[in-house]
């Protein structure tokens, strides 16, 4: 056997047991990457529905799709907005936003960027709180605009971030495509008609209080 031949049998032997190695690796933290995903997408509902103590999971077929959305619910079990997830390609590749609308279809309560890969320090600033703030109480009708280098002059529009607007477009478009389903297949009089899922394990975080120190503050 030559060294050829010898060199070609052990590299097709690394790949082998390279690959099994993988793929075993691969079993054991996909379900861990999943459950985390699922985690923070529970917790965003919170976030972009800050009144809401618990959710019920309200589905509806569409053609091949199922959509879904989230009705937050006080401590009473009053409904405080309906939360959902916006998919939509970004500059370098999906972006995924949860967006939470208030009761009155008519505003949106805020909204968390859950998946991006935009690019850093430009396109990725779609996370920060300054970006995602913009979007609390702001109008859906006609629909949510973005506007470039100037303060937004009306209250169905944000600020692009500089340097990034495509990405900012793309969060913007994404919204409104989402909007608009949620609008059509969920309408607000008939929220009812839906058979909710049951309750998610994930609560509202609890608000944090200042402890009183033992020896009074003193």
């Amino acid at each position: 056997m030559n060294n050829v031949t010898k060199m070609f049998l052990n590299l097709t032997l690394v790949g082998a047991i390279s690959g099994v190695i993988l793929a075993g690796v691969f079993q054991v933290a996909d379900p861990m990457i999943q459950a985390n995903k699922e985690k923070e997408l529970k917790e965003a509902i919170f976030v972009v529905l800050p009144e809401a103590k618990d959710y019920k999971l309200l589905e509806k077929k569409v053609g091949q799709e199922t959509i879904v959305v989230y009705e937050g619910i006080d401590g009473e079990g009053k409904p405080v907005g309906l939360a959902f997830k916006a998919d939509g390609g970004g500059f370098q590749g999906n972006i995924g936003v949860m967006v939470g609308l208030g009761l009155d279809y008519l505003k949106l309560k805020g909204i968390k960027i859950l998946d991006q890969v935009e690019t850093p320090g430009l396109g990725n600033r779609i996370s920060e709180p300054e970006f995602e703030n913009q979007f609390k109480g702001i109008d859906i009708t006609p629909k949510v605009e973005y506007i470039k280098n100037r303060k937004p002059e009306k209250p169905n529009q944000i600020q692009s971030i500089t340097g990034a607007t495509i990405s900012s477009d793309a969060v913007v478009k994404n919204i409104n495509n989402a909007v608009q389903k949620v609008l059509r297949e969920f309408p607000k009089d008939g929220l009812a008609a839906f058979e909710a899922k049951p309750a998610s394990a994930v609560k509202a975080p609890e608000s944090a209080e200042p402890k009183e120190s033992k020896d009074g503050g003193k």
